[in-house]
């Protein structure tokens, strides 16, 4: 993976209006921020999308929502709401290939997709191929009893 800006600032090369650092996650403002408050999260090991997401991330992942969720509270905006977003990749508008999750509030944001925008086609070839209620299920760690 090529070295990012998120990772730069991970690293502290690149100043920044750090919000919380520790061992697994980074929160900083974005510097174009959609909405009065607009902080982003990433995991300080770089992952390039969220498609590349392992077992050993997940750790970090449960990290991020939890920040984020504290830094709303912070920020006041927790009980007005907010929005939480990963995009991956290009279509999604993925624009740093280092996964952050943007932390958005302060204001309405409205529905998760403009109305004039057209609904995406069809096209994604697991639409077609496997029916819904044949999807693949993963499975997950079950918790351990011995607690």
């Amino acid at each position: 993976m090529t070295d990012t800006v998120f990772a730069q600032i991970v690293r502290g090369e690149i100043p920044t209006d750090l919000m919380y650092q520790d061992e697994l996650v980074t929160a900083f403002r974005d510097i174009q921020p959609q909405a009065p408050t607009h902080i982003l999260v990433v995991p300080n090991k770089p992952v390039p999308t969220l498609a590349d997401v392992t077992d050993a991330d997940e750790a970090a992942l449960g990290r991020m929502i939890r920040v984020a969720a504290r830094l709303a509270e912070e920020e006041g905006i927790d009980e007005a709401g907010y929005r939480l977003i990963l995009n991956c990749r290009a279509h999604a508008g993925q624009e740093v290939y280092h996964l952050h999750l943007h932390l958005l509030g302060g204001r309405p944001l409205g529905r998760m997709l403009s109305e004039s925008e057209e609904p995406p086609a069809p096209s994604d070839h697991l639409a077609r191929v496997i029916p819904p209620h044949n999807l693949p299920r993963f499975p997950l760690p079950q918790p351990s009893r011995d607690a």
